[in-house]
């Protein structure tokens, strides 16, 4: 898609518009680290402009139009809720190009983009089943939105492979950014025995918490080990600054296009480190885990697999496609409590 203009003498005008404080740490934190990478690469060819903290509905729309409205070329908007508003919008603009991250919707100059987040929390499962000594693992999630459910249930079949007894409870904040709430839910989880804990929300309150109350962590969105230094087992880190780059280099080249990116270990997207002791032998497992999910051996999704009713989802020898996991609405067997709406 062209978009306006040669650029080669003007800049190329890009706003990041984020759902959370940026912070030290989290969601908002690392979508950062790709807009700055964005500034290292192309240098003086763009001008890049960012504002946090924007929540999701009316707000979003506002400031989405307002730096369509304003000049910029291309907008990426980093959060699920901001999909309706970006889109309508994007209608508005036909000349601007339009990124929306985790959601699905398109437009002729709208795309959307997201990770095989579930890739991570998987290995992540693998590593609080060989902490747990309560077989009680917990979970802080902000909304029981597809990408959310499918990264529970990737944690608890991670977990299952090495200790089929685990289970996983799961409390919801109904809020991707509340210190307070993440950490009142990581402390109800703590009273209901879980010894590990992780979180599907953007501060580092879940593992501060642990920290405090001599249990462990397993960190989302960034290495949170400075706030957790006796606590975290390790981490799901996204990485944004790849597709970033290339975003803005196809708009440049004029051979932008909309599309759905997909990225996951393979494509440097998504990673999980181990930032504590841990057994060799568990160590060695992921490893070979993470391996096998960049040459297409491994598959976080394979059956069999069976929703907390015992109804079976998919069988051995097959796993879940992009579509079926795009739309998952379900827990899996050994996740206690219930998706909600």
């Amino acid at each position: 898609m062209g978009v306006n203009s040669s650029f080669a003498a003007n800049k190329l005008k890009v706003g990041f518009v984020y759902v959370s404080p940026i912070g030290e740490a989290g969601w908002t934190y690392q979508h950062d680290l790709g807009r700055k990478a964005v500034e290292k690469q192309f240098g003086d060819k763009v001008e890049v402009v960012f504002v946090d903290n924007i929540p999701e509905g009316p707000d979003a729309e506002r400031v989405i139009r307002k730096y369509a409205s304003s000049g910029n070329d291309l907008i990426f908007a980093a959060s699920f809720g901001y999909m309706n508003s970006m889109l309508k919008v994007a209608k508005l603009y036909p000349d601007v190009v339009f990124e929306h991250a985790t959601g699905y919707k398109q437009a002729k100059n709208m795309g959307n983009y997201t990770a095989r987040f579930y890739e991570g929390r998987y290995l992540a499962g693998v590593a609080a089943a060989a902490k747990t000594k309560s077989n009680i693992l917990g979970y802080v999630a902000a909304f029981p939105i597809p990408e959310v459910v499918k990264g529970i249930n990737a944690f608890i079949l991670g977990a299952q492979s090495i200790n089929p007894d685990v289970k996983v409870k799961v409390i919801w904040t109904s809020s991707w950014f509340n210190p307070g709430k993440e950490a009142e839910a990581a402390n109800s989880l703590i009273a209901q025995g879980a010894d590990v804990l992780t979180h599907h929300t953007n501060s580092v309150a879940v593992v501060k918490t642990a920290n405090d109350k001599g249990i462990y962590a397993i960190a989302y969105n960034s290495d949170m080990s400075k706030y957790g230094k006796k606590a975290q087992i390790g981490a799901v880190i996204h990485k944004w600054g790849k597709f970033y780059t290339g975003v803005v280099k196809k708009v440049l080249d004029g051979t932008w296009k909309s599309e759905s990116f997909l990225g996951g270990i393979k494509d440097e997207m998504v990673d999980f480190v181990i930032t504590s002791d841990l057994d060799k032998s568990i160590v060695k497992k992921i490893k070979n885990f993470k391996k096998g999910i960049v040459n297409g051996t491994v598959h976080p999704f394979s059956g069999p697999i069976y929703k907390q009713d015992g109804t079976q989802v998919i069988s051995k020898g097959k796993h879940l496609s992009n579509k079926q996991l795009a739309t998952m609405d379900y827990f899996v067997k050994g996740v206690e409590g219930k998706v909600g709406k």
